[in-house]
């Protein structure tokens, strides 16, 4: 039986084909005869007690520059689609915030991937606090002093925004830095929200795994290695994706975080692990399932599908 699927994304004409996992999510369900919609998180809205998107019924094709056809513009009611998924790229803004408000009202009759209520109570960067044997020595704070004791405490530190994304807004501050309080001033100057600091890790040189999961059992990791000079492993910078096998220490990891994202309705999530830490759990909108495709050959998109699907009863 084929579902009626979908998409809440970023515009789809810049998408990078070779690289963007939503792309590669719409090109395995339209193999699985699954028919495809697509809207930007602005065409959202509640309508009268409606959720309603407008949009456009779309079919995606591997071709650079022609890697998408869509038809004529139109208003939706999604409760007529069997899953709806929540795409669109951070930062996780109140306007990120509104949208899984919105579509919570679809469930459960509608399966929305991931569950919005939990991506919006489990950002990537605070879910990791339930797990503190998991992860390197963490402070989220606004207060300078704070910060300023971890940091004396720490002496290397890495300070970034709580709600960033990308490698956006990431700086290291080795005990020989002096610009922890201009820092600061810059980002609580545009900015209400807390900052996180974490310990710095050595072991990001050797590169930041992105571990990927599937209803909560991992199956396979890319390594992502900065480049010469870089502390931000982001292939959004510059990080360079490797080959890599999942070692002892990150599926302890997993099995100790996978109960609770299956609970949560967390179907597709990528974890960041340096060395033996856990940095992130990514739930928002989480990539790196081209990049794994490659290097193992494991459709691991075919996975998700057939999660969503046994969870749809097809």
């Amino acid at each position: 039986m084929s579902l009626k699927i979908a998409i809440q994304m970023d515009p789809i004409g810049p998408i990078n084909i070779d690289a963007d996992s939503t792309f590669r999510i719409m090109e395995e369900a339209q193999a699985r005869s699954h028919s495809l919609f697509y809207y930007t998180p602005d065409k959202l809205a509640f309508d009268e007690g409606r959720v309603t998107a407008r949009g456009w019924p779309v079919t995606v094709q591997r071709v650079k520059g022609d890697h998408y056809t869509a038809g004529a513009e139109t208003v939706v009611d999604l409760s007529d689609f069997d899953v709806v998924w929540l795409r669109q790229d951070p930062p996780f803004d109140m306007g990120y915030i509104t949208t899984t408000h919105i579509l919570e009202h679809l469930m459960p009759e509608t399966l929305v991937v991931n569950d919005p209520f939990w991506v919006r109570n489990s950002p990537e960067k605070l879910l990791v606090l339930r797990f503190p044997d998991l992860i390197p020595p963490t402070t989220i704070a606004r207060d300078l002093a704070t910060i300023r004791a971890f940091k004396e405490k720490h002496g290397d530190i890495i300070l970034k925004p709580l709600y960033g994304n990308g490698g956006a807004g990431v700086f290291r501050l080795d005990p020989n830095d002096r610009n922890l309080a201009s820092l600061h001033e810059l980002f609580t100057g545009y900015s209400r929200e807390p900052l996180i600091v974490q310990k710095f890790l050595p072991a990001v040189a050797a590169g930041d795994k992105r571990v990927i999961l599937v209803d909560g059992v991992p199956v396979g990791a890319i390594n992502r290695v900065p480049q010469k000079g870089e502390t931000r492993s982001n292939m959004h910078v510059g990080g360079r994706p490797e080959k890599v096998d999942l070692t002892a220490r990150d599926l302890e990891i997993c099995a100790a975080i996978g109960p609770v994202l299956r609970e949560k309705g967390q179907i597709f999530v990528g974890i960041d692990v340096i060395g033996d830490y856990l940095t992130e759990i990514n739930v928002t909108s989480p990539t790196g399932l081209q990049e794994l495709e490659r290097f193992d050959g494991t459709n691991v998109t075919a996975k998700i599908w057939e999660a969503i699907e046994a969870k749809r009863g097809v």
